[in-house]
Formats: C-alpha cells, structure tokens, sequence
C-alpha cells in the first residue's frame, strides 16, 4: 500500500489515449479502511488561467501502475 504524501504531484497518465491528465493534488482516505479511495487531479485551466475545469477523481480501482514519477491510470479516452 502507499502513502499518500508518495503520490503527490506524480503525473498521472491515461493508457487508454496516453493523455496527460495533470498531476495529483490530493487523495481520498476511506478513515473505515484506513486506505486510499481514489487520487484527485485538478482541473484543466481556462483561458489565460482564469477559472478552472471541475476536478478528475480517479478511483483506485482505476490506477493500473504507479511508478517513480508516473501514475498510469485506464480510463475513458478523453474528449
């Protein structure tokens, strides 16, 4: 199992269309299972970096590999 301060800002990457979705940000904690739920990706920038896009929550079941400086994730390719 990880911890949490050891997925931070990896890049995470989806296998599916090999985008790059951002970086983690945070993670979500089940305090029940005292285990990582899901890690959260902010949103994409808007024009000239005002505002930004909702957040990606990407499930744990989701994460396919976790690397040195990656987080390979299988998800719907992007739109």
């Amino acid at each position: 199992m990880y911890r949490a301060g050891e997925l931070r800002q990896k890049e995470v990457i989806n296998i599916t269309d090999a985008s790059r979705l951002g970086f983690v940000s945070d993670v979500e904690v089940s305090l029940e299972a005292g285990a990582i739920e899901a890690v959260i990706v902010p949103g994409k920038s808007r024009l000239f970096n005002f505002g930004q896009g909702k957040d990606l929550v990407i499930p744990w079941e989701k994460i396919k590999r976790i690397g040195e400086e990656i987080i390979l994730v299988e998800l719907p390719p992007s739109e």
